[in-house]
């Protein structure tokens, strides 16, 4: 653990405040990096509340609110997922910015500074970053998968089917240094994973891999960890749970795939989000228009968007709710047309952008699509359902209180 705050404090100390621009894809070193426990979600609007890990006593650290950017992902179990996933008390890795326009933030806008000021109270600088709208936020399979680590169990002391375990996470392939241990809590609600089973505490007691009561050294056993955070007895400030235990490859790909089925049946019916790079006008309304799609989804959802298919754009918000006019649903305000192209583009595409540029041509464009404005786009194909209210805008969304509640629903602690 003292490994893993120094890194935040140095990534608070060194990382340079950087606002995204519309129409282009920050960069993943330009963002702030931090660390937290998800307290509260707004799904419908893409933002919520993480409890900011830093060098102070975790539990007094007043949550913080978080926006995702329009082309923000979301990874969990190591697979594409929506902020609806993610179990509250699940630890994040976060991957940041500054607002990209502050008029229209969904959640409050802080001092640039803000990182760098001491909290108080025993909980220190770095627990509310300005850096509040996300590129990137995973669970820590996601993060470990990403990053090529992996953890490695030292030692279990258990008692009633609950207790500690030592481990460290370390690159999954070696390398010089020595990481740092850190001591986890896990009881008797902790899932473990092994290929296709799904095992409990008493199972591992059953087979002799861990004892019934007292220590046990587990030799550097590689694993994948899901972390919560809970109270914790005895005075602890700081000690993250351990939520889930993948023992195997076949486990965390197992889960992995679940949580990828999940996502693309959601997917198809909110419809794939991009932004506007350009339009061509022409007579009476005919248009062309040029997007980038924006990235995180799982292939297949990109291979059904072909060159020729008939498919349906519609304007949407930064928080990606449907522009909508009184109880007509996407569907009927979309404007309708054919891809003329599907066009991967040269290079590495940037996190948030799926490098596939698409040329869509309809008969009736509407206000919504202008450069650097957010749209999303449905295969014809793909199923035409009705939104709950939550998740679109009503009456064009001429005012900023109905795009998104105001920020001020966030509590100031």
């Amino acid at each position: 653990m003292r490994l893993g705050l120094a890194l935040l404090a140095t990534s608070a100390a060194a990382a340079a405040p950087f606002r995204p621009e519309a129409g282009k894809f920050p960069p993943l070193e330009k963002a702030h990096t931090y660390r937290g426990e998800l307290v509260f979600v707004d799904h419908a609007n893409r933002r919520g509340s993480l409890r900011v890990a830093g060098v102070g006593q975790f539990r007094r650290n007043d949550p913080h609110p978080f926006a995702m950017l329009p082309y923000g992902m979301v990874r969990y179990h190591g697979a594409p997922a929506d902020l609806r996933d993610i179990p509250l008390g699940t630890m994040l890795h976060v991957r940041a910015f500054l607002p990209p326009d502050p008029k229209t933030s969904a959640v409050p806008v802080l001092p640039v500074n803000n990182k760098d000021k001491d909290a108080n109270h025993n909980r220190g600088a770095g627990i509310f970053p300005a850096e509040n709208h996300v590129l990137l936020l995973e669970d820590e399979p996601s993060h470990c998968q990403r990053e090529g680590l992996v953890w490695k169990l030292k030692e279990v002391e258990i008692k009633n089917r609950e207790g500690t375990i030592i481990a460290s996470r370390e690159p999954k392939q070696g390398g010089a240094g020595k990481a740092d241990e850190e001591t986890l809590s896990f009881d008797a609600a902790t899932r473990i994973w092994r290929g296709r089973e799904s095992l409990r505490i008493e199972h591992l007691i059953t087979e002799g891999a861990w004892p019934a009561e007292g220590k046990k050294a587990l030799n550097g056993q590689i694993v994948m960890l899901g972390i919560t955070w809970k109270p914790t007895l005895g005075g602890v400030f700081t000690r993250f749970h351990i939520s889930d235990i993948w023992l195997d490859d076949d486990a965390m790909q197992n889960s992995a795939q679940h949580q990828t089925e999940v996502h693309k049946a959601f997917m198809r019916s909110r419809w794939l989000p991009a932004w506007v790079d350009a339009v061509e006008y022409g007579k009476f309304g005919r248009a062309t228009v040029t997007a980038t799609l924006f990235g995180g989804m799982d292939p297949s959802l990109y291979a059904d968007s072909k060159q020729d298919i008939s498919a349906l754009m519609n304007g949407v918000e930064n928080t990606l709710k449907h522009t909508e006019g009184g109880s007509a649903g996407p569907t009927q305000m979309a404007a309708r047309g054919k891809l003329l192209d599907v066009t991967p583009l040269s290079g590495k595409a940037p996190l948030g952008s799926s490098g596939i540029q698409i040329r869509f041509e309809t008969d009736l464009i509407t206000e919504g699509m202008r450069p650097t404005r957010i749209v999303k786009i449905r295969p014809a194909s793909w199923p035409d359902v009705h939104l709950p209210r939550e998740e679109h805008l009503g009456n064009g969304a001429s005012d900023i209180d109905e795009r998104f509640p105001k920020p001020d629903i966030f509590p100031q602690y």
